[in-house]
């Protein structure tokens, strides 16, 4: 080669090395661009490399919601068991949520309980050996009773999102938390404009309370919860870091109460001014609530999770 340099033909990437490279690319251009270059990028798309990270959110929002469980269902095909991550806005029915259940096995897992009982003769370890990490699933219709009878098959999720599920209840929230052991990021935000409409939330919080000891990041905007619940949460959950209880109008705490109980929790809210006054479970205030002076008003929009663009 001229001047010494040997240039590798790109086509000859390892199938990992290229869905690492292609998840940082919009879905419509995987989907669409990648598998016309040649026919290695084709089988790589095709393969389960990459859709590992199955991040489909900012497209969920402009599709039409048919769509989505189609595209979801074609991505979990192709990952053959072995996603990590599932986010994703709008799932239709209770029978997407199985096919994802269902599908998180990855096929290598029997390969690996193989080689544990050929060499250690028990195949210890393995029922842990699930792949899926974070699930974010907001504004879908699943219910309370596939979330119960599928929970146990999320055993290893560490961070949940189901923001905006109006079926959901207190019911499927205890249940995640007796399965997900591992759980320490949580979501349950709601909208603030169907706030009149909604039953009130105590039991959901007391639910993450009674369940979610190992939580670290919980956010809780907008939810009709009282002072009670929320102190049954910073109470029980030890290892709490952060509480957005933005917008949960109905908790009133003493000036210097987390000053003294809960030193660590940074706690984001109750009260805030928006667009939304007006439209609450009880008073609004007109200033914006730092309780006990510790703290900054910040939205936290994202847990630590990259977030691919979607389909333009």
């Amino acid at each position: 080669m001229e001047g010494g340099v040997n240039l590798r033909n790109w086509a000859d990437l390892l199938p990992d090395a290229l869905g690492l490279i292609f998840s940082h690319l919009s879905l419509q251009e995987t989907l669409t661009i990648v598998p016309r270059v040649c026919k290695s990028w084709n089988q790589a798309v095709l393969g389960p490399y990459c859709w590992q990270n199955i991040n489909i959110l900012d497209w969920s929002y402009r599709s039409n919601p048919e769509h989505i469980d189609q595209m979801l269902r074609l991505l979990v095909t192709r990952s053959g068991g072995a996603f990590r991550e599932i986010t994703v806005s709008g799932i239709l029915n209770d029978l997407t949520f199985l096919f994802l259940a269902d599908h998180d096995s990855d096929q290598s897992h029997l390969l690996i309980f193989l080689v544990l009982f050929e060499f250690w003769g028990t195949p210890f370890g393995y029922a842990s050996a699930r792949s899926l990490h974070t699930l974010q699933i907001p504004r879908c219709n699943i219910s309370d009773t596939i979330v119960e009878q599928l929970s146990t098959k999320l055993s290893a999720v560490t961070f949940m999102d189901l923001s905006y599920c109006c079926k959901i209840t207190a019911r499927a929230l205890s249940a995640v938390g007796k399965s997900c052991k591992a759980l320490v990021g949580f979501r349950r935000n709601m909208h603030p404009i169907d706030i009149k409409e909604r039953r009130p939330q105590a039991e959901e919080a007391l639910a993450i309370a009674a369940t979610m000891h190992k939580l670290k990041h919980l956010e809780l905007a907008y939810n009709c919860i009282d002072t009670k619940s929320v102190v049954e949460i910073i109470e029980r959950c030890k290892e709490l870091e952060f509480l957005d209880i933005r917008g949960c109008w109905d908790v009133k705490f003493e000036e210097d109460w987390l000053e003294k109980r809960a030193p660590t929790v940074k706690v984001l809210g109750p009260h805030i001014v928006d667009q939304f006054e007006g439209h609450s479970c009880s008073d609004y205030s007109d200033t914006d609530s730092l309780i006990g002076g510790r703290l900054e008003l910040r939205f936290y929009e994202r847990f630590g999770e990259n977030y691919s663009n979607g389909w333009a």
